[in-house]
């Protein structure tokens, strides 16, 4: 039987205006301790944006969520977040806030594979064509 190890991951969301709390699944974010894996896949659909907020800034969206994913795999160098330990990177990725680009709250998991999960639930959550 293959060993089963836990993971957690959140659904990375595009609040286009924060205030009227409407959002966007835009990708997924998995943490998995046992497996050293920290990983995050995205996908950006400017029609579906704009269907929230017609003014919506998609190149502001984009840059935050390529700054996210450079935090995310440790290469935003000029960032202190970025030189964190994957826990510690994944925690502040998934914290509470009230931007743009936010996160679900962290669901717990078991997988045999985490980057086939992020895949899995990549294409539950956001299914971006």
């Amino acid at each position: 039987m293959p060993k089963k190890d836990l993971f957690e991951y959140a659904v990375i969301r595009v609040v286009p205006r924060v205030e009227r709390e409407e959002f966007l699944n835009a990708g997924v974010i998995v943490y998995c301790a046992p497996q050293q894996f920290l990983g995050m896949k995205y996908c950006i659909s400017p029609e579906r944006i704009r269907a929230l907020c017609a003014e919506a800034d998609i190149k502001e969206i984009r840059a935050q969520l390529e700054n996210f994913e450079r935090i995310c795999n440790g290469k935003a160098m000029a960032s202190p977040i970025a030189r964190l330990p994957l826990p510690g990177r994944f925690r502040w990725l998934t914290a509470t806030r009230s931007t743009i680009i936010q996160c679900s709250m962290v669901h717990p998991g078991i997988c045999d594979e985490a980057a086939a999960t992020l895949e899995k639930i990549f294409r539950q959550q956001v299914a971006c064509d």
